[in-house]
């Protein structure tokens, strides 16, 4: 651990890992979820809902949401703004099973879509995170170096077609992950790279015919 971690991120205070991280779990949602979000059911566990208010997590929650990098004066409006620009939200608190005590259930919703994220999220110390959770499928994603989320149809040779597209860029792969829920069915993939991807990196796997969607997360 770099001395930068112990620290924490440059923030809005008080806490790196109750407001820095709370922010960056929220940017990580909305990262993921890419379309609008008309509505944010957030849950807040453990120490994360007893330090809400005092140290601002909640507004740190809703400001990530809107796009805001932990040391973005707006997180202390953030309530306001998220209102002005249409977006609902509500805050619970919710007791998890086997969980990090700072822990956050958000479930986003797109009303045109009819489409919706539920993500479960850890801040672990020093603004650094953890997504342990999307849409009920268990993953690892910290946001620590340029990744790809790509939901895909599970069958044999997709993740190799995956690969080959990222390495005719010369993409090389750092850590990579797969999921599904059942044989067949829609697989996940997660990739951390240790070079951002272009544009033309995402149009091609997006052509892939069996490529349902692609998400790219810079570092966050």
């Amino acid at each position: 651990m770099s001395i930068f971690e112990i620290m924490g991120p440059a923030m809005i205070g008080p806490s790196s890992s109750h407001t820095a991280g709370a922010a960056r779990i929220g940017r990580m949602a909305r990262l993921l979820f890419a379309d609008k979000i008309d509505r944010a059911v957030v849950k807040l566990h453990g120490s994360f809902a007893d330090t809400a208010v005092g140290h601002g997590t909640d507004r740190a929650i809703i400001g990530g949401l809107l796009g805001f990098l932990p040391d973005d004066q707006r997180l202390r409006s953030s309530f306001e703004l998220a209102k002005n620009k249409g977006m609902e939200f509500s805050l619970e608190e919710v007791k998890l099973r086997e969980v990090h005590p700072n822990t956050a259930q958000i479930i986003l919703y797109n009303k045109e879509k009819a489409k919706n994220l539920e993500l479960v999220a850890s801040s672990i110390g020093g603004g650094r995170i953890k997504v342990t959770e999307i849409n009920g499928s268990t993953v690892e994603l910290t946001g620590r170096m340029p990744t790809l989320w790509i939901l895909h149809q599970d069958r044999p040779g997709e993740v190799g077609i995956i690969t080959s597209i990222l390495g005719s860029y010369k993409i090389n792969i750092a850590f990579m992950q797969v999921y599904r829920n059942r044989k067949g069915d829609i697989g996940s993939c997660i990739i951390e790279m240790d070079d951002q991807p272009n544009q033309d990196v995402i149009k091609d796997l997006e052509k892939s015919e069996d490529i349902f969607q692609v998400r790219y997360l810079p570092r966050i």
